[in-house]
């Protein structure tokens, strides 16, 4: 631990954004998961909702550095693509 007074708050908001950080990334896998249940499931309706949702996180994923541009547009293509197979 840091002995100067403004490291120590750093550290500590560190730790804070750390588990919010956490928390986005858990909430977006799990988004992604729920397009793929409704895919495999051949839900049409609930597949499109989910993944307008799951798109939207992406998007506020990669805006907020969570996740690359990349990784956010290529997963979009790719569950996009499952969808519309449907």
């Amino acid at each position: 631990m840091a002995n100067i007074k403004s490291q120590k708050k750093r550290a500590l908001t560190n730790v804070k954004k750390n588990l919010q950080n956490t928390s986005e990334k858990s909430r977006l896998k799990t988004s992604i998961k729920s397009v793929l249940k409704a895919v495999e499931e051949k839900n049409k309706d609930e597949a499109v909702k989910a993944l307008n949702e799951c798109s939207s996180l992406l998007d506020k994923a990669a805006t907020k550095h969570l996740k690359h541009n990349n990784y956010a547009s290529r997963q979009k293509a790719r569950l996009a693509k499952l969808v519309n197979s449907l």
